[in-house]
């Protein structure tokens, strides 16, 4: 049988071995994991609604507008210094702004020369759902005009987060905007027809499919209906899943016990469970252990997926030990970015070579000079006129280099976004995100289809680990441009 093979935008990306055979569950996230989003339509509608809040407040907000530009996922909110910064996977800040400007390097360093990003202290925020965007974009504008001293007197930048924070949560409360997208999902809602069948592979493979949300049972079934039931040939999507929770309250879920109800109309009537769950009912509240319970499997037989690096990934990995999958959107315009780069790519990867032995020469034939001068160690072969001359020679040809990279590294460190680059890097190094995936998810990829060409049984094993001493083997293509070595 000759198999095709998937783009590579379409992998699933393994970060520790992973045997689908052996998983008897699988659970799912609803919102960015099986319910796609067009991402600035929703952000939008949801910056706007909370800025309008906090214009009924009397704060003067005006003319503000939401800039899908200005914010992507993986970056952090300093609260107390009112920045929003990349960091990489060691907690050294990278890039920062402070409201809408950019920090050059000096104001930069002078905020951060001591200090890491920490995401267990509470003076970080980060951003790990793309339902973060509009918060932090309507936050960083709003810095601005508190540095202007157009807010209320006596907000700092951690009362303004808290203030913005509050908004956004009040109203998902009220429901006004999950209203509107139920009575629009066409303009709200991107469609996979390939999701329902990846689905049923899974199901008929003998898997448990667990659908675990925390929206409500109104807005889930409005959302899963127009996902799915146009794609099942007569079933529901309620066919499709073993169980079914609505307001879990994740991350909780995962770590408390709560109650358990049943969803006894399609109104959303409850009523308090005793005992086991029943087949082909829906949920609200309770917590994993029930679930573990009612399905006679726990641990590492159960993979959960989902778009939300803590809610849906850390806690179940660190706590119950579940199989960890992150559905990361952005991922497959990562991906396109850097195969549409690897030609440039291969220019600064061949200049930084030459860039790298020049430098070696120019350390060796420095130390020669001082070692001549200072009348110590072996005498170099050269004269000190002919190491003069080579320095300047070396030199001179590095600054060449140097200008030839520059714009190609420029260039690198605004792929998808021209302020903030790609998600996954932060100059040399790995992105904090990138830190986060690498370390909470067990398997990653752009969205739940691609579990189709992956199928069921499949043996997803994780590349070979590696230390800068050992022989390179990169299991995809590199982007050395990105490191910025000529600009840092």
């Amino acid at each position: 049988m000759e198999v095709e093979k998937p783009p590579r935008a379409r992998g699933v990306f393994c970060n520790r071995t992973l045997n689908m055979r052996s998983i008897k569950a699988i659970g799912y996230d609803m919102d960015y994991t099986l319910v796609d989003y067009h991402v600035e339509q929703w952000e939008r509608r949801a910056y706007e609604r909370a800025r309008d809040k906090l214009g009924e407040l009397g704060w003067p907000v005006q003319g503000l507008e939401y800039d899908p530009e200005a914010i992507i996922r993986g970056l952090v909110i300093d609260v107390e210094l009112g920045n929003l910064v990349k960091a990489n996977r060691f907690g050294f800040v990278k890039k920062a702004v402070h409201g809408t400007r950019e920090l050059d390097y000096d104001q930069m360093r002078t905020a951060y020369m001591r200090t890491m990003v920490d995401l267990a202290q509470p003076r970080w925020v980060f951003i790990n759902t793309l339902f973060s965007l509009s918060e932090a974009c309507l936050y960083m504008q709003l810095v601005d005009l508190l540095d202007a001293r157009k807010l209320p007197p006596g907000v700092g930048y951690r009362d303004l987060y808290l203030q913005v924070r509050g908004t956004i949560d009040a109203m998902h409360v009220e429901g006004d905007l999950k209203a509107e997208i139920i009575a629009d999902p066409e303009r709200f809602v991107k469609l996979d027809p390939e999701l329902p069948l990846a689905l049923l592979d899974q199901r008929n493979a003998g898997k448990k499919l667990l659908l675990i949300t925390n929206s409500e049972w109104s807005y889930t079934v409005a959302m899963m209906t127009w996902t799915f039931d146009r794609y099942l040939g007569g079933d529901t999507w309620r066919d499709l899943f073993d169980v079914i929770v609505v307001g879990a309250r994740k991350p909780e879920f995962f770590t408390t016990r709560s109650p358990l109800f049943e969803i006894v109309t399609d109104e959303g009537l409850l009523k308090p469970v005793i005992g086991d769950l029943e087949p082909c009912k829906a949920y609200f509240g309770g917590s994993a252990t029930q679930i573990e319970k009612h399905l006679g499997i726990s641990g590492d037989e159960i993979l959960y997926v989902g778009d939300h690096m803590f809610g849906d990934v850390h806690v179940t990995k660190n706590v119950l030990r579940w199989r960890t999958g992150l559905v990361l959107r952005e991922l497959e315009q990562e991906i396109g970015a850097i195969e549409r780069f690897q030609a440039t790519e291969h220019d600064i990867a061949t200049r930084m070579i030459e860039k790298e032995a020049l430098e070696n020469e120019l350390a060796h034939a420095r130390v020669g000079l001082q070692r001549m001068k200072a009348g110590y160690g072996p005498k170099p072969r050269a004269s000190d006129r002919a190491l003069f001359e080579r320095i300047a020679q070396l030199r001179a040809r590095l600054s060449v280099l140097d200008q030839e990279i520059a714009p190609i590294a420029k260039q690198a460190s605004e792929l998808c976004n021209r302020q903030w680059g790609l998600l996954t890097r932060a100059g040399n190094d790995k992105s904090h995100l990138a830190r986060q995936v690498e370390r909470y998810a067990d398997i990653y990829t752009s969205r739940v289809s691609n579990f189709l060409f992956a199928t069921p049984f499949v043996y997803l094993r994780s590349p070979r680990g590696s230390l800068p001493h050992d022989p390179s083997t990169p299991s995809g293509p590199p982007l050395a441009a990105a490191r910025g070595e000529a600009v840092e």
